[in-house]
């Protein structure tokens, strides 16, 4: 991801967590989950405003079902809203990333902790 698109990504949707060089990420995934965003963008998946709106309404959503919106949940909104647009925009259907979550899920339990989580065919098969 490029310093000027992560700088304008933060500027133009609401809540990104940032300081003075650009967006902040507590983990991993919510870096690439950010960036996974700004390449769709870029590649004309969708527009800011369709962002920003799924974005806002996965956080109301949330929120209406107890959230406390403390800011720890941000990025889970963030990949709800990724998702949900991913699907909608028929880049990859609601089932298929149904599945590729319960691989992952099931490739974290089996890795030792400390050791590089490897997706394999027969996660998908568990």
């Amino acid at each position: 991801m490029d310093r000027a698109g992560a700088l304008k990504a933060a500027r133009e949707v609401p809540g990104v967590p940032q300081d003075d060089d650009g967006p902040v990420f507590k983990e991993p995934w919510q870096a690439q989950a950010f960036a996974m965003t700004l390449a769709l963008h870029e590649r004309g998946v969708f527009t800011w405003p369709e962002w920003a709106a799924t974005l806002s309404d996965e956080i109301k959503r949330a929120q209406a079902a107890g959230d406390p919106d403390t800011g720890e949940t941000y990025y889970l909104h963030w990949l709800a809203a990724l998702e949900r647009l991913v699907a909608e925009k028929g880049v990859a259907s609601r089932d298929t990333l149904h599945d590729y979550r319960h691989a992952w899920e099931h490739a974290c339990d089996r890795t030792p902790h400390g050791k590089p989580i490897e997706l394999t065919p027969a996660d998908f098969h568990h």
